[in-house]
């Protein structure tokens, strides 16, 4: 999986205890998260997907589309995030294009594991 260390010296930092939800599937998406340290995890329905850790994004599907959240996100463990909203996304993408290729290369890794799950 792609690391995006763009977030490593983000002020704004969002302190998630353990076990709690971040978003739920279904909710409506406005910021996608990086993670600064800690990991979450990313699940389906009853089912677990993925684990994110540190340098890892998730939640960025929603700054692409506006369909609603497709996995819930719990806190494995007490983790730090950085929230970025769909204004700090298009300024990241506009001012770090390697940024915006960084978020593709996650999106496809997430596709192509879950076409092998098929």
């Amino acid at each position: 999986m792609a690391e995006i260390h763009i977030f490593e010296h983000a002020r704004d930092r969002i302190a998630v205890p353990a076990g709690e939800i971040i978003f739920s599937q279904g909710d409506v998406g406005d910021a996608m998260y990086a993670v600064l340290d800690g990991a979450v995890d990313i699940s389906f329905g009853d089912t677990a997907i993925e684990t994110i850790g540190p340098s890892g994004i998730f939640g960025e599907l929603a700054l692409v589309d506006a369909s609603p959240r497709s996995a819930t996100a719990t806190a494995r463990v007490e983790s730090q995030l950085a929230r970025v909203d769909r204004r700090e996304f298009t300024f990241l993408v506009h001012e770090h294009p390697t940024f915006a290729l960084q978020v593709m290369q996650v999106l496809a890794d997430r596709i192509r594991r879950a076409n092998e799950l098929r």
